[in-house]
C-alpha cells in the first residue's frame, strides 16, 4: 500500500489508497480504470478535496486529475465551452473572459476542479439560473469496463440526465461541456439588514434580484445581504485597498483569529458576533461577474448544508435561531442562505423544486457535531435534500424518499457499473 495520505480541505477524512496514478488524457484514464479491474481495484478521482464528506475516498486506485486541465474548446457563437475535468474553476473563468464569454452563474469559491464541483452539485445562488450542473452540456466519461462515452440531453440522455451529479459513482468524467453567454459585469450591493427584516421582505428580494443571499450571525438578529443584478455600467471595482481590508484582512486573517479565541473562550462567542456583525458596513461596486461571485475562504472550517423547498424558509431558520438558543451551541460562523430555481438534473439538490439552501459552518477544531444534529433534524423535517459533498448522516433509505428519479439513476448505474468499480463506503451508505 503506498504511503502517500489524500486528505480533505477540512482534515474531515483522509485516504491511503493501494495505488495513485495522473493520467495525462482520456485514454490515460480508460487504461488506468482496466488496469485498476484487473487488480480488483476500486477507483475514485479526486479533485482539491473541498468536499466534507468521503465521497472521494479510497483504498483502491486513487486518480489525480492534475495533468486534466486543458481546455479543449470555447465557442462563443454556440454558446459552448468544452474542458477537462481537472481545471480548476478560476482557471476556466480566466479563459472565458479571453473569449468573451462566462458562465451564467456560480458559487462563492472558485479552486475546485470543474469535475469536482460539478459532480457534488456545488451551486451559488439565484433567481433564473441553477448551480453548475445545471449549465452543463454535455460529458465525456470513462466507464468501469474502460470505454469511452459522450452523453448529452440528446446522447445516452439517461446516463447525462444521473450522472451530471453522480458522484464519481457511473464513471470518471474526463471532460465537460458548459454552456456559457456572453461575458457581463454585476453590480454587487452589500448590506446589513436585521433578520426578521429580511424575512419580511423575502419574496421581493428574490424577485427583484438576479443573485440574493445573506448571512445571519447566531446568537444575533443581524445579517449581511449581498445582492447581485446584471449591469451595463462601466465596471468599478473596489479599490485595491478596500478589497484587501474587507475580503483579506477582514474576512480572512480577523476571522481566523476571531475564531481561535472562540474555540478556546465559546462563552465569548455571542458577545463577539454581535460585536462582528455590527461592524459591518454597506458597500457595492460593479465589476466582471465571476470577481464578483467568488471570494477567497482561507479560514478552514466544516460545513453541513440543506436544500429545503424554499417555501419553508422562514419557518425553517425561525427554528434553527431557536435551536440555537436553546440548545447552549455556541456559533461563530454566519449560517448561510442561498437560493436556486428548479433544475432537471435528477441527483441534484434543486431538481424539480424552488429551493433554498442553508448552510451551517464550525470552525475547524470546534465540537461539531451536536449543532449539526440538532439543526439537521430541522432541515430533515421539511424533505430537505443533504448537500452531496458537505456532512450529513442520511442514508438511501431517506434520500430515496426526498428525490424522486434516484431508483431511475441507480438503474442507470446498474447498467454502467455492476461490479460497483467506482464505488466506496459513502456511495455504499447513500446509494446502496
Amino acid at each position: 500500500m503506498t504511503d502517500v495520505l489524500w486528505h480533505t480541505w477540512a482534515g474531515t477524512h483522509q485516504a491511503r489508497p493501494r495505488r495513485t496514478a495522473a493520467p495525462g488524457g482520456t485514454a490515460g484514464v480508460a487504461a488506468a480504470v482496466s488496469s485498476a479491474a484487473a487488480e480488483d481495484l476500486r477507483v475514485r478521482m479526486v479533485g482539491t478535496g473541498h468536499s466534507f464528506t468521503d465521497v472521494a475516498v479510497t483504498d483502491g486506485l486513487l486518480l489525480s486529475p492534475t495533468s486534466l486541465t486543458r481546455v479543449r474548446s470555447v465557442d462563443p457563437l454556440e454558446g459552448t465551452a468544452t474542458v477537462e475535468a481537472g481545471l480548476p474553476l478560476c482557471d476556466l473563468n480566466d479563459v472565458l473572459a479571453g473569449h468573451g464569454v462566462a458562465l451564467a452563474n456560480m458559487g462563492d469559491i472558485a479552486v475546485q476542479t470543474m469535475a469536482g464541483a460539478v459532480q457534488t452539485g456545488t451551486h451559488g445562488t439565484g433567481r433564473d439560473t441553477g448551480g453548475l450542473a445545471d449549465q452543463v452540456v454535455g460529458m465525456e466519461m470513462v466507464l468501469a469496463d474502460g470505454s469511452v462515452v459522450e452523453c448529452s440531453a440528446e446522447r445516452e440522455p439517461d446516463l447525462f440526465h444521473a450522472a451530471r451529479v453522480g458522484l464519481g459513482a457511473f464513471g470518471v468524467v474526463t471532460a465537460l461541456t458548459m454552456a456559457v453567454r456572453p461575458a457581463f459585469r454585476l453590480h454587487a450591493r452589500e448590506e446589513p439588514m436585521r433578520l426578521e427584516e429580511v424575512l419580511e421582505r423575502l419574496p421581493g428580494l428574490r424577485a427583484d434580484n438576479d443573485h440574493f443571499e445573506f448571512f445571519w450571525f447566531p446568537h444575533t438578529d443581524n445579517t449581511n445581504t449581498k445582492r447581485n443584478n446584471v449591469s451595463a455600467d462601466p465596471a468599478r471595482p473596489l479599490s485595491s485597498f478596500r478589497a484587501w481590508l474587507d475580503d483579506e484582512f477582514l474576512s480572512n486573517t480577523l476571522f481566523e483569529g476571531v475564531n481561535r479565541v472562540c474555540r478556546r473562550f465559546p462563552g465569548a462567542v455571542p458577545a463577539v458576533n454581535r460585536i462582528s456583525s455590527r461592524a459591518l458596513s454597506a458597500r457595492d461596486y460593479t465589476d466582471a461577474s465571476y470577481r464578483v461571485f467568488a471570494s477567497v475562504r482561507d479560514v478552514r472550517f466544516v460545513e453541513m448544508e440543506y436544500a429545503i423547498p424554499a417555501e419553508h424558509l422562514v419557518d425553517v431558520l425561525r427554528e434553527v435561531r431557536s435551536v440555537v438558543d436553546r440548545g447552549g451551541h455556541r456559533v461563530s460562523f454566519p449560517v448561510e442562505v442561498r437560493f436556486a430555481p428548479a433544475d432537471d438534473v435528477w441527483l441534484s439538490t434543486a431538481y424539480g423544486r424552488d429551493t433554498a439552501y442553508v448552510a451551517v459552518h464550525m470552525y475547524k477544531g470546534t465540537p461539531y457535531e451536536a449543532y449539526f444534529a440538532d439543526v439537521e433534524a430541522v432541515f430533515t423535517s421539511v424533505g430537505g435534500r443533504p448537500h452531496w459533498g458537505k456532512m450529513h448522516t442520511r442514508d438511501r433509505s431517506y434520500l430515496e424518499g426526498v428525490y424522486p428519479r434516484l431508483d431511475e439513476a441507480l438503474a442507470v448505474r446498474e447498467r454502467v457499473d455492476p461490479g460497483r468499480r467506482f464505488s466506496n463506503a459513502y456511495l455504499e451508505r447513500v446509494l446502496d
